[in-house]
């Protein structure tokens, strides 16, 4: 795993940083079938100085919780449009190390290779611990891509938008009349796995159970903290 120095950089650095790290990066089939599969969220305000990171594991298929950590940590990094990972993995790093139960498959909510330099923090927290991860953002960082149908599991392929035959990506539509999903390989993934496994997770709601969990987890770690800061 990296450690906290690989992140003090200045943004011109971790540019140049994501060009190198890109040549890492394995679009592959999984090795094995998952059966615990990860989310993992952030929750900072985009000037604060400290943020709060968390992670969860759920069995899979059957979408129970079994473990979760999350750690409230000083933000690194500048806020950048492009750069989020210099931001949020540093704090990510400690809460995997708090999660004893470890997942096969982690869910991002965030960007993998649908990023303009193919290192968006789902991509680079692969190559930080190691294991396949799978991009599910609410909206797209870059591409050009056509609605999908409307029916649930409807997709539509998410393009580089100057090399247009190119695929970085998927709009998946999770809900009838809901806004689509993005979904992007990571790492240790194919694009394929990525949208049947975010696919699957998803339950009642528009966001698979992995992020949608992990959200909830650390929002809910975060108000107790300021709960207690208040007393």
């Amino acid at each position: 795993m990296y450690t906290a120095s690989d992140f003090k950089v200045t943004p011109k650095e971790a540019v140049q940083l994501q060009k190198q790290l890109r040549e890492q990066v394995k679009l592959v089939p999984l090795e094995k079938a998952p059966v615990l599969i990860g989310g993992c969220d952030v929750s900072m305000n985009r000037f604060a100085k400290e943020g709060f990171a968390g992670f969860v594991t759920l069995t899979y298929p059957e979408l129970v919780l079994i473990d979760h950590a999350v750690v409230k940590d000083t933000i690194p990094f500048p806020y950048v449009p492009g750069l989020l990972s210099f931001r949020e993995i540093p704090m990510l790093a400690k809460a995997w190390e708090r999660l004893k139960t470890k997942p096969d498959v982690l869910v991002v909510d965030g960007i993998g290779i649908a990023h303009p330099r193919r290192l968006g923090i789902a991509t680079h927290l692969g190559l930080v611990l190691g294991i396949p991860t799978i991009g599910c953002a609410k909206s797209v960082l870059t591409g050009i891509y056509e609605e999908p149908g409307n029916e649930p599991g409807d997709i539509s392929y998410l393009y580089d938008k100057y090399n247009k035959e190119e695929i970085i990506g998927a709009a998946l539509r999770t809900k009838r009349n809901v806004k689509p999903v993005f979904v992007s390989p990571g790492h240790l993934i194919t694009l394929q796995e990525s949208i049947d496994l975010v696919y699957s997770c998803v339950r009642k709601h528009r966001l698979p159970e992995a992020t949608r969990f992990a959200h909830n987890t650390v929002n809910e770690y975060r108000i107790a903290d300021m709960q207690q800061v208040a007393l």
